[in-house]
């Protein structure tokens, strides 16, 4: 099989527990780009955040970013982008501020969240970065709902963090029953996005493949999250990474090691390492060549040996 498609989440997968990426892996993804692989990041993360980690991977393809209610090179131009409605934004929060939660509006170019008592007893930090236009500002406050009504936002998502799993349970039911406009995906046994109703990685991917012409069956997932499930059944080969929980486990087609383990690299090695460039298969085929003669044996010895 020849794959032409690499989608990585980031947290879990290629960073460490760390917050850092291992050489092994930087190595990797550059050995995939030399191959002729579009390399796609696909993750919860906000926009600036994700193209951060994308620049310092030298990619400079398509980023899903916000579950896949974002996706773009560059803030300014986006190809896709889904938000909640204002009012839906503003009636949910309310409802959340019921639970005891951290709730966090994800806007591309800032974060709004409320000021919890984290399980340590240490409130949050207030912080408004604003000296910077380029810096990604955060601000917490004491009442999400009550800053809705003098600034409405319409976010791409939002993420919430919950201390019990019950109570996110219950918040998850009794929104779907409330709003046919957004879907609630767990991400973790205490956390959760909110996006628009048809929203996710998957959807995303499925976005940037039909800008390229790419099928499914070209497509290598790698993913820790119960988020990337969708995306890893889809694609040709979906790749669990050692840290994964066990549900990802069972519905990945391959495992590699954690991310501490550098399971990314082990995984491009082993799957990429026979993969001839796009580039050369892409002129290989245009030639008379492989028409007749020992040249067409050859091609059926590439294909036997290495594309398996």
């Amino acid at each position: 099989m020849t794959y032409k498609m690499l989608v990585l989440n980031i947290d879990g997968t290629l960073l460490q527990d760390n917050g850092r990426i291992h050489k092994q892996t930087r190595e990797a993804i550059e050995f995939a780009l030399q191959k002729g692989i579009h390399i796609i990041l696909a993750t919860t993360r906000n926009f600036p955040a994700a193209k951060r980690t994308a620049k310092s991977l030298k990619l400079k393809d398509y980023i899903i970013a916000h579950q896949g209610a974002f996706i773009a090179k560059d803030i300014n131009k986006p190809v896709y982008v889904q938000r909640v409605h204002e009012r839906v934004a503003s009636e949910i929060t309310a409802f959340l501020e019921s639970f005891p939660c951290q709730i966090r509006l994800v806007n591309e170019k800032f974060l709004i969240s409320n000021k919890v008592k984290l399980p340590t007893n240490m409130m949050t930090r207030v912080v408004f970065q604003s000296a910077n236009r380029f810096v990604y500002q955060e601000r917490y406050v004491d009442s999400i709902s009550e800053k809705l009504l003098d600034q409405p936002v319409s976010p791409p998502n939002f993420e919430v963090v919950f201390f019990d799993e019950k109570e996110m349970a219950d918040s998850m039911m009794a929104i779907k029953e409330m709003y046919d406009e957004v879907v609630c995906i767990p991400i973790e046994p205490l956390k959760m996005v909110i996006v628009p109703a048809g929203v996710s990685k998957l959807e995303g991917v499925k976005f940037v493949c039909s800008q390229y012409g790419i099928k499914k069956h070209e497509v290598v997932s790698i993913g820790a999250g119960l988020d990337d499930l969708p995306l890893m059944q889809w694609s040709g080969l979906g790749v669990a990474m050692g840290n994964a929980p066990k549900e990802v486990h069972d519905a990945a087609d391959w495992i590699t090691r954690t991310n501490n383990e550098n399971g990314v690299a082990y995984m491009v090695k082993e799957h990429f390492r026979k993969q001839y460039r796009l580039g050369f298969l892409n002129n290989l085929k245009r030639t008379d060549l492989i028409e007749e003669g020992p040249e067409k044996h050859f091609m059926m010895n590439i294909e036997k040996n290495n594309f398996k």
